[in-house]
């Protein structure tokens, strides 16, 4: 229509262009690179929140082929823009900022942004918007209640979201088109990563290793234990994402985590980390013993702390890998009060590094394969694959070595009656670490060893072999 040329077509930014906050990025940004400098920048709020963006602005740089945009609308805009439409980009981000992904849409002839001075947003962009064009003299494309203002004083309202904002824009605008995002709330269990969780059946093994599994209060605590690690888990794979969005963007695979793709608002996960947190610890507080919250809390602030930088330490990145797989075993025998033999840490602790590693060897051969030298966020180089085969595969043969050496133990005396029927588990367990770096080697296994092995119907028949030779041992070899 003549009308639609003439009149301009005003758009927002963070979560209507982009399906992401760019502030927030930004933020996340620095708690991981630069912390005390972000602890610095929030006296700046003092001075308005048009300062305090432009302070991190000027000390984080965005990267615009990173940020998630939004697809559909983009491809209207472009029909616009065909049509001879003027479109302008106005948002309360920071201009530096707003120019950036400006520059990278290549759609806008001017972009309207927070200053340093003027904070750009909800009335105030409304009384810039009807100053240069007059009330009802272009139309605005937003995504939030932040945007009624801009709405009432717009010819047409564009609405980015869902039914409820479109319900709120009905009676003061006229809604001519609706974007509806993805659902989120498949999103938001992904991001939780629920697949994961099958690494806290680990708490069971103490009370596997004890011969207590007909024990219920025993298993009442461990499943209990498991819900805790995995509530906590679930805690921190959200904050490893908001703080690796960048690194995972660039990831063959992680690039479509919910976060990274901009299905999930950041702030989601930076509210509901430390409520999962919490409630898994007053679950503890409630029904288990304070040494093991004290763990579940020491968990926490180890893998905040991988995630924080640790990850880009190599060796120790492994090492504490390894330490958080056993740190389950040590929680679960907190959890139900047993004391966990030497013999059981020595061999979690060799069979996880082996384990470790080959999620390490697996992300090197896939960047080798993919013509790279490092991985974003990483400090392995490709030329370490062999050295990571050989500490991994010692690692695993050093976990056999443990498990043959515990069968003439004091303590396997004590608890099978012939215990000599454990060395049959001994080429099963070789068969299994073996196979994993075979597969490994042959680049036919992908994600996490731990969880792949769990879950693996070859892992399962072994387990089930395991399991026998097990019971077999325990009640002894007939007469």
């Amino acid at each position: 229509m003549p009308e639609d040329r003439a009149l301009p077509l005003v758009v927002d930014l963070d979560g209507t262009l982009t399906r992401t906050d760019t502030l927030a990025e930004a933020l996340f940004r620095l708690a991981r690179e630069q912390p005390l400098a972000l602890i610095h920048a929030a006296f700046t709020l003092r001075q308005g929140r048009a300062a305090f963006k432009a302070r991190i602005a000027r000390l984080t740089a965005l990267d615009p082929s990173t940020l998630p945009l939004n697809p559909e609308l983009i491809a209207w805009l472009r029909e616009q823009a065909a049509r001879g439409r003027s479109l302008i980009l106005a948002t309360a981000s920071d201009r530096q900022v707003a120019q950036v992904v400006a520059d990278r849409v290549g759609l806008f002839t001017e972009v309207l942004a927070s200053d340093g001075q003027r904070n750009l947003k909800g009335p105030a962009k409304a009384a810039v918007l009807v100053e240069r064009f007059g009330k009802g003299g272009f139309d605005y494309v937003g995504d939030s209640r932040a945007d009624l203002p801009v709405w009432a004083a717009a010819r047409h309202a564009i609405v980015v979201g869902g039914p409820r904002l479109v319900q709120s824009t009905s009676p003061i605008a006229t809604v001519a088109r609706v974007f509806t995002p993805p659902p989120r709330l498949p999103a938001l269990w992904r991001a939780l990563r629920p697949h994961q969780w099958a690494k806290n059946l680990l708490v069971f093994l103490p009370l596997l290793a004890a011969h207590q599994v007909s024990d219920p209060r025993g298993l009442f605590a461990a499943g209990l234990a498991f819900l805790a690690f995995s509530l906590t888990a679930s805690a921190v794979y959200l904050v490893n994402d908001l703080l690796d969005l960048d690194a995972d963007r660039h990831h063959p695979s992680k690039c479509r985590r919910p976060f990274a793709t901009g299905e999930l608002p950041l702030a989601w996960g930076a509210l509901l980390s430390p409520l999962l947190l919490l409630t898994a610890i007053g679950l503890n507080l409630w029904f288990l013993p304070p040494l093991f919250t004290l763990i579940l809390v020491g968990y926490f602030l180890v893998t905040t702390t991988y995630s924080f930088g640790l990850k880009r330490k190599p060796v120790v990145d492994v090492l504490l890998l390894a330490a958080l797989y056993t740190l389950r075993v040590i929680a679960g025998a907190a959890a139900v009060a047993i004391v966990p033999s030497f013999w059981l840490l020595a061999f979690s602790m060799f069979i996880f590094l082996s384990l470790a590693l080959a999620k390490r060897y697996t992300e090197l051969d896939g960047l080798r394969r993919r013509g790279e030298l490092t991985a974003a966020g990483r400090a392995w180089h490709v030329d370490d694959l062999p050295l990571v085969q050989t500490l991994g595969t010692g690692a695993g043969l050093a976990a056999v070595l443990v498990l043959a050496l515990y069968i003439d133990s004091a303590p396997a005396r004590q608890l099978y009656a012939s215990p000599q029927v454990l060395w049959l588990a001994c080429p099963l367990l070789r068969h299994r670490t073996s196979r994993l770096w075979v597969k490994a080697h042959r680049r036919e296994r992908h994600g996490d060893p731990v969880v792949l092995a769990l879950g693996a119907r070859v892992s399962l028949v072994l387990g089930s072999s395991a399991a026998g030779i097990i019971l077999l041992a325990t009640l002894g070899l007939p007469q």
